[in-house]
């Protein structure tokens, strides 16, 4: 039953930020796929993807969805490498916030929406530089939501044993 409502509680996390309206790519997701495995293990990954797929399958699939997927999983899977100090743990959200920036806009690259030349992945990653400070701002964000809801429950743990 436990995991069924951390999984419940992943979904409703992510689909919230991703359905109530806000500037582009401002959502809990690069924060909520860093954190969900420092907290609660690498097992809810794809309780994360699968969150992500059914809110895209609301919001729209598009070209460079199996880039955002695997920008999510990969984001996942190096969180652990900066899950000791609060410091690292901010410094490894924002270092996910940047594998979905190269990733994901390297998707967009490649779908040819740019052309298959240096000015064509130049001109991508320019144009997203708006779209990665809202990712930014976002992640550093929702990770100190997450840090504080976390702490708080630790707390309260604590204070009832």
């Amino acid at each position: 039953m436990k995991q069924i409502n951390i999984c419940l509680g992943i979904f409703l996390a992510l689909a919230i930020s991703r359905f109530v309206p806000h500037p582009p790519n401002f959502t809990s997701l690069i924060a909520l796929s860093f954190y969900i495995p420092v907290f609660f293990g690498r097992k809810y990954i794809p309780a994360i993807i699968i969150s992500f797929a059914i809110t895209d399958l609301i919001i729209g699939l598009h070209a460079v969805t199996f880039f955002t997927w695997g920008s999510v999983l990969l984001i996942g899977l190096i969180s652990n490498y900066f899950s000791k100090t609060l410091l690292k743990r901010l410094s490894g959200a924002l270092f996910g916030a940047v594998i979905f920036f190269v990733l994901t806009n390297f998707g967009v690259w490649a779908s040819g929406m740019y052309g298959y030349t240096l000015n064509g992945i130049i001109t991508c990653y320019t144009l997203a530089i708006p779209f990665f400070a809202y990712s930014a701002i976002s992640t550093i964000l929702f990770s100190f939501l997450i840090e504080f809801i976390y702490r708080s429950l630790q707390l309260k743990i604590a204070k009832h044993q």
